[in-house]
């Protein structure tokens, strides 16, 4: 069986001088099969050529809430409306796991300062729950491809400095030789080149998000992917 492990953010991971308004980071993991990944692909293409006619518009979670960049028919109610039911089945009814991890800046910063990239501390949560989750499916010819949004030449040469490092000496709770039998092919690709599972981790980072600033604002959308979010067992102790 083969998955793909899609990996987008939401927020700024820097850690100095940051937004009070939005104090969080996020990054967010779409593990999805092969097949499944299909079958969700077909469907969001099917959905942007109803409102779109054109299948090459990206969805991109900051530009439809803005209503802007090729979301402008959203300031029609009614198209809004049927394009978010439209969306909502899509996200509930598809077969997929979240893996993610959010960072609070504030008490963070209190209890490390500004120092670290937590993009990569985040990066290696996903590793771990990655591995978790796989490792329950009992299958022991999984292969997983890796996509990444791109972020910018330094940062992506960085991040995958860092993700080379891990596979050589593993994490704190998991061996690198467990981690080579899943991770072996890792990518960057740009939001522009239209890869849905990218859209997808960038639709669903924002409400998570949300839920970790406020968990008691109303969320709808997170109350839509909650089911999908996948917790380790060592988690749940």
């Amino acid at each position: 069986m083969k998955y793909f492990l899609f990996i987008d953010e939401c927020g700024d991971p820097c850690l100095a001088n940051f937004d009070v308004s939005f104090p969080a980071f996020t990054l967010c993991g779409i593990l999805v099969s092969e097949p499944d990944y299909f079958k969700m692909t077909a469907e969001v293409t099917e959905m942007k050529q109803k409102y779109w006619t054109d299948k090459q518009v990206i969805l991109h979670s900051r530009d439809i809430r803005k209503c802007e960049k090729g979301f402008e028919i959203l300031f029609n109610p009614d198209i809004k409306q049927s394009f978010y039911e439209s969306l909502n089945v899509i996200m509930k009814e598809n077969h997929y796991v979240i893996v993610s991890c959010s960072i609070l800046k504030e008490p963070y910063t209190k209890e490390y300062g500004c120092f670290g990239d937590i993009y990569a501390q985040s990066l290696l949560d996903i590793i771990e729950k990655t591995v978790s989750f796989l490792d329950e499916q009992g299958d022991k010819n999984i292969e997983l491809q890796v996509c990444a949004e791109q972020r910018g030449k330094k940062e992506d040469a960085l991040l995958f400095k860092f993700y080379n490092e891990v596979l050589a000496r593993g994490t704190y709770s998991i061996k690198p030789e467990k981690i080579q039998q899943y991770f072996n092919c890792f990518e960057f690709k740009n939001k522009k080149e239209n890869i849905i599972g990218l859209q997808m981790a960038d639709l669903v980072a924002y409400p998570i998000t949300r839920y970790v600033l406020n968990k008691n604002a109303i969320n709808p959308a997170f109350a839509i992917i909650e089911p999908k979010i996948y917790v380790t067992k060592k988690e749940l102790l």
